[in-house]
């Protein structure tokens, strides 16, 4: 049996005249009464009643009428399913990002963006260290990553989402809170215990950091290593040290911590979108193009 001989029975069975049928299936009567016929044999039951002057169905034919309307629906589910997902309109995408990225407004906007458009793909948003979101993206256990910058295994590519500036944290009793309204020096800080991410994290705000203070001429010392950013800002609020972190976390207003503006020129970091070179789903290309857009 194949899905033609479906076709061709619903059409007689909707029409109850094989002249019209087949009109409307666009082949001759001759090889629809035989397609037909060979439906009955193969089925073992008689699905329409014939006379000389009409066509009725019988009572099998009456209940399969019904089967193979489910089963065309199906077989037409089951095509728009695939069309669908070659699109990139529906599945599952698995994004990482490293835990400062959703601060900066124009990321959720994307994803919301991409929610509204897509709504049948569910997206697996995983948090992620920067070191943890390129080799995820290199070993194809996510699709799309959202980092800090650092240096990237061969086969990846990067699309920078935006820049913004580094700020330094600081409990609001400390003397470098007072007057520094319009930012301060990373020199300034030379002295301070710093609360920060470990080395062994693999993000890549440590580099930038080191990178700056030997720039601005001592190394810093770190007194309290913690992998959340939330549990820095909190460190800091306790009086355990100051820290340096995007300016997007401004947006986290925490009682006894202030912000204040690195003035040094490469005080800057950014938000990168990894994607591999080759080989990226539908989904991944529409998802990066809505950041990008959001982006410009």
């Amino acid at each position: 049996m194949e899905l033609r001989h479906l076709r061709y029975f619903i059409a007689v069975a909707e029409e109850l005249h094989f002249g019209r049928a087949a009109q409307q299936l666009g082949i001759s009567q001759p090889p629809l009464s035989q397609q037909i016929q060979a439906l009955e044999h193969e089925l073992g039951a008689r699905l329409f009643e014939r006379t000389n002057r009409r066509v009725e169905l019988s009572e099998a034919g009456r209940l399969f009428l019904d089967e193979a309307r489910q089963v065309l629906a199906q077989v037409e589910k089951a095509a728009d399913v695939a069309r669908r997902a070659q699109l990139g309109e529906l599945g599952d995408m698995k994004i990482g990002f490293t835990s400062s990225a959703p601060f900066t407004s124009k990321i959720p906007k994307a994803l919301y963006a991409f929610r509204q458009r897509f709504p049948a793909v569910h997206l697996d948003l995983k948090e992620m260290s920067s070191r943890d979101v390129a080799a995820g993206v290199f070993d194809e256990s996510i699709e799309v990553g959202l980092m800090r910058p650092m240096p990237l295994p061969e086969g990846l590519v990067v699309t920078e989402l935006l820049r913004e500036p580094l700020v330094a944290v600081l409990n609001a009793s400390h003397p470098l809170a007072q007057g520094s309204e319009a930012g301060l020096y990373m020199a300034q800080l030379a002295d301070e215990p710093f609360v920060f991410f470990p080395r062994s994290y693999g993000s890549g705000l440590h580099a930038q950091l080191l990178s700056l203070a030997r720039q601005a001429g001592f190394t810093p010392h770190f007194t309290q290593e913690v992998g959340e950013a939330m549990t820095i800002i909190g460190l800091v609020s306790a009086g355990l040290g100051v820290s340096v972190l995007p300016a997007s976390y401004q947006r986290m207003r925490i009682e006894g911590v202030v912000y204040r503006t690195l003035l040094d020129e490469d005080a800057i970091t950014a938000v990168w979108l990894v994607q591999r070179q080759h080989g990226n789903s539908a989904m991944a290309r529409a998802f990066a193009e809505l950041l990008v857009e959001g982006a410009r």
